[in-house]
């Protein structure tokens, strides 16, 4: 039996993959925090704590994300286009297009009938288009952003967000408030705003169904629901075997498992 890892040291959270002959053992997440290094060992050990193993019984580890240049135990490291790309064509193989968002940036990947890149496009510059803006809106609403998804959903009237940068559309929101704007509407104004955004760079890149929508603001109802609208279709949203945030590190340990067999 051979065991792999898959990690992804995200802005905000390091996830840990660990994959036994296809399958998953378990997963792991923690806070990236300011010491990468010291998150990846911490992500590492309570995964492998969580199925009774040690570090000797992984046989290849690679690592994607954000942080990853902050490590060097990793036996390779992988683009995080190349990792989610791998994790979510063995997911969904009728995908073509993938949409990911994360905390600080949101991507669109187009993949080939075999899933390989063809193209891609990463939307950097601004928080505008990626987790980090939801929470900084939640923060202005005072609003868990746990709820801000069924919140989004209860809105009834479509409310124009034009601030393209976080610190103007807070001060937007703030606007909305003092004019008495429920709180769900402003909360919809706020996922549409990202999911034009995210959608403009997808298109750029070229949209071909079928579609996935990956990284951790993927679990948010409401921004899902924003970016169905936006497209004008179903997006598929992973749920098994691992759930949107985990799609980069579950596809860097499938690269580590190829690895192994000599691919």
């Amino acid at each position: 039996m051979m065991t792999t890892i898959g990690i992804d040291l995200g802005a905000k959270n390091t996830k840990v993959v660990i994959l036994r002959d296809n399958e998953i053992l378990t997963t792991a997440s923690v806070l990236s925090g300011f010491d990468q290094k010291a998150s990846a060992d911490e992500a590492i050990e309570k995964a492998i704590n969580q199925v009774g193993m040690s570090r000797d019984d992984i046989k290849y580890i690679t690592a994607t994300g954000a942080g990853v240049d902050a490590i060097n135990f990793a036996n390779e490291t992988v683009t995080e286009i190349s990792a989610n790309a791998r994790g979510i064509f063995t997911v969904f193989p009728s995908v073509r297009t993938v949409i990911d968002v994360g905390a600080e940036e949101g991507r669109a990947i187009r993949l080939n009938d075999n899933g390989k890149v063809l193209d891609f496009g990463i939307n950097e510059k601004c928080a505008a288009g990626a987790g980090a803006f939801t929470e900084a809106m939640a923060r202005a609403l005072e609003v868990d952003l746990e709820k801000m998804g069924e919140m989004s959903l209860k809105s009834t009237k479509t409310v124009p967000m034009n601030a393209q940068c976080t610190i103007f559309a807070e001060s937007e929101v703030v606007s909305l408030i003092h004019q008495k704007t429920p709180k769900q509407d402003i909360i919809r104004a706020v996922h549409d705003a990202i999911a034009d955004r995210i959608t403009s760079m997808a298109r750029r890149v070229g949209i071909e169904k079928e579609v996935a929508l990956t990284g951790g603001v993927a679990n948010n109802i409401g921004f899902v629901d924003s970016m169905k609208r936006n497209l004008g279709f179903e997006l598929l949203v992973p749920k098994d075997p691992v759930v949107p945030e985990f799609i980069s590190a579950y596809g860097a340990a499938l690269i580590a498992q190829d690895r192994i067999n000599g691919g």
